[in-house]
């Protein structure tokens, strides 16, 4: 480990480390702008420089390697000064010439309390300038409905441009011109509708680009912060949502090394007037075919009435995509009190059970473990819409040359090199017969896996699938005692459903799924349909059935229901996630449920009280024990468990009878996936642009054209 002597203290650091890193080990800050770690260096702004003994010049600590420096005369170790006088003066010379032509808009800018330029003019600046010549303007761009420009202020770090190239995967930026024409804008003026667009904002230093939506709502300061989970996909991105007089304002991403790093997607970070449109704020009955306001005691009441006599078989529940462990737990509960084995939170009627063990339905390797990955084979999945921030790690190992992708399933593009291999399972069997060129690539491999969507799984042969999926796992050493390799993963789009898995929101003996509740409404065969926020199904089909639909939005299965139940959204309850890697995480309430909503569990509970079925608990904690107590895994939040391989092995013998149709996608549309986006006037809006973008290309290729973004 290379020595270094610091500010006059000497210290061990890593071979590799830049000299800014090493600087910040030792506790001293070094300022910068167009730094940042999880992008490539460019060396733009000089703000970073510092003095290294023996150099001729200051150096820009960003750009230099410990590795590179000489020892002193008598082979001592590189001796770096951070705060003489002489890097005091050129850093305040480099902030002068920055604010040159920076418009000084403070008052009315919307990064104002959070501007890194700001900050640091204030500690390393001067307090006034020597320039008087006029600024320079730049015409600001509309580059996008979420992302307001004011590109006067940029100061050319090319942050962005390196974000939505290296991370994102698209280049839908650029700089353009020379010296004071220079400026950063998209090419060819199109728009920006990556997935991960949004993040431009954070790593902006100077505001430049900002928060659409959110511009002139609120200052900094005068929010309450609330640290929560996003559960807009499956991942459970760790997020802040910021709040003032009960309304969400803005939703911002945490650091998160082992899932999110330290980016949000776009419909995480925009969705937040889809959390006060169209909710349901008290309790509905229908009468004569028309929904009418009612109290509980009404709603509970109508509910309770129907009920009296009904077998327990006839009762059925579906859990939604976005329903939390305590709710669910809480309506299987119920139902098994009721004697109704018709449960099940598989709303998209995948072949996912529990006779593979929790390792049959978790994403094993773990987000983190994509590091370590040197083949991936997706079958039937398109990680860049289910989920896009851990697409943006596959990204990374694809363009460091480690990582190599095969996909299997509908052509798509995932901002990355790869390799297409087929549409449907076939391609799998050929693959596991050493019929097709890929299978070599996987036999050479040393840390393969596989990502099975949910697009391979939601159809008739899904099981089928499952199991060859298990037995490729099994045949290319993708499952291994020895190391505790894992590379059997499921990969998730419904924040709720492996919470749901893991308590047991499945059929029971004889019990009917999703697909069989549906044809047994229709049947008349199920009398009373209860909907935990289950708006994903063909809610069409339960025409014949009274429906209670319990959930915070009114979406489509508030649409055909008899009794309605106003629930809480994620950002109004304390409530336990899963996410697909099977880590057990908390979103924390940040606001109160409008108007009479109330938190889920609790309905369910006055209701087992109201049909004298009485749930043993009466408050949230002892709720949690009831739940730890059958799913210990679930208390150890933040944490993901190791689950057992044997039970892949079983998998992997099932018989495999497949279908020649091609694998389809679990997500055709990624701003438009639960009621919570569907109720966004941004999400539709971008959902439109989307389409009418993809329609453009279409209709070039049509015509022979070749497009490009």
């Amino acid at each position: 480990m290379p020595k270094l002597i610091i500010d006059g203290a000497e210290i061990d650091v890593e071979d590799g480390l830049t000299l800014l890193q090493a600087c910040e080990q030792a506790g001293r800050e070094i300022p910068r702008f167009c730094y940042h770690e999880r992008l490539s260096i460019a060396g733009n702004c000089r703000m970073c420089l510092v003095e290294v003994k023996g150099m001729p010049k200051l150096a820009a600590s960003c750009a230099l390697g410990v590795s590179d420096l000489r020892p002193g005369p008598e082979g001592q170790p590189p001796e770096i000064l951070t705060t003489s006088p002489l890097v005091q003066k050129a850093r305040s010379g480099t902030m002068e010439f920055l604010l040159i032509n920076h418009p000084l808009d403070c008052p009315i800018c919307d990064q104002g309390g959070e501007c890194d330029l700001q900050d640091q003019a204030d500690a390393f600046g001067v307090g006034s300038s020597r320039y008087d010549e006029n600024k320079r303007a730049v015409e600001n761009r509309n580059i996008s409905p979420l992302i307001k420009t004011i590109m006067t202020r940029c100061i050319s770090c090319t942050r962005c441009v390196r974000f939505m190239t290296e991370i994102a995967g698209v280049e839908e930026l650029g700089q353009i011109g020379r010296g004071e024409d220079a400026e950063i804008t998209t090419y060819l003026n199109k728009g920006m509708l990556s997935e991960l667009s949004g993040n431009v904002v954070d790593i902006c230093p100077v505001g430049a680009l900002t928060h659409r939506p959110f511009a002139f709502t609120a200052r900094p300061w005068e929010m309450k912060k609330t640290e929560s989970i996003d559960v807009m996909d499956a991942q459970g991105a760790h997020i802040r949502i910021d709040t003032r007089g009960g309304n969400v304002l803005r939703i911002l991403p945490r650091e998160s090394d082992d899932i999110n790093e330290e980016w949000i997607t776009d419909k995480t970070r925009f969705v937040c007037d889809g959390l006060k449109n169209q909710r349901l704020d008290t309790p509905y009955i229908k009468e004569n075919g028309k929904l009418r306001p009612a109290t509980w005691a009404q709603a509970f009441e109508a509910i309770a009435k129907r009920m009296n006599n009904v077998d327990g078989k006839r009762f059925a529940a579906i859990a939604g995509d976005l329903a939390a462990v305590e709710e669910v737990f809480a309506l299987k509960a119920l139902s098994d009190q009721l004697g109704s084995p018709n449960t099940d939170c598989r709303t998209q009627n995948c072949s996912l059970s529990l006779d593979g063990g929790r390792a049959g339905y978790l994403f094993n390797t773990t987000i983190a473990g994509l590091d370590k990955a040197d083949v991936i084979l997706l079958i039937g999945t398109d990680p860049r819409r289910e989920a896009a921030v851990m697409n943006a790690r596959i990204r990374r190992g694809v363009s460091s040359g480690q990582t190599r992708v095969g996909l299997v399933g509908a052509p798509v593009d995932l901002s990355y090199d790869h390799d297409y291999l087929g549409a449907g399972p076939q391609t799998l069997v050929d693959i596991l017969e050493g019929k097709h060129a890929f299978s070599e690539v996987l036999k050479e491999a040393s840390n393969p896996l596989l990502i099975v969507g949910e697009g391979a799984i939601s159809r008739s042969d899904g099981r089928a699938v499952l199991a060859l999926a298990g037995r490729l796992a099994n045949d290319f050493a993708m499952v291994r005692e020895e190391d505790g390799w894992n590379g059997f993963n499921i990969l998730h789009t419904a924040a709720g459903r492996v919470g749901a898995m893991d308590v047991g929101f499945l059929p029971g003996e004889g019990g009917l799924d999703t697909n069989g509740i549906l044809e047994a409404s229709e049947a008349g065969n199920v009398e009373i349909v209860y909907l935990l926020g289950a708006d994903e199904i063909e809610v069409e089909r339960l025409s014949k059935s009274f429906v209670i639909y319990q959930g915070s939005h009114g979406d489509k299965g508030a649409a055909i229901a008899d009794v309605i139940w106003p629930g809480a959204a994620y950002s109004e309850k304390t409530a336990t996630y899963v996410n697909f890697e099977g880590r057990p995480q908390m979103t924390m309430r940040a606001v109160f449920p409008p108007g009479e909503a109330r938190e889920d569990w609790t309905i369910i509970r006055a209701l087992s009280q109201t049909l004298g079925k009485t749930l043993p608990y009466d408050n949230a904690m002892e709720l949690r024990q009831k739940i730890y107590e059958l799913a210990p895994q679930l208390a150890a939040i933040g944490a993901v468990k190791n689950q057992e391989m044997a039970s892949l092995r079983a998998l992997s013998h099932e018989a495999i009878r497949i279908q020649p149709t091609p694998f389809s996608l679990a997500i055709d549309d990624f701003y438009q996936t639960n009621p919570v986006t569907r109720a966004s006037v941004i999400m539709t809006e971008m959902s439109t642009l989307k389409q009418e973008m993809n329609a453009g290309k279409a209709a070039a290729h049509s015509k022979g054209m070749v497009t490009h973004g």
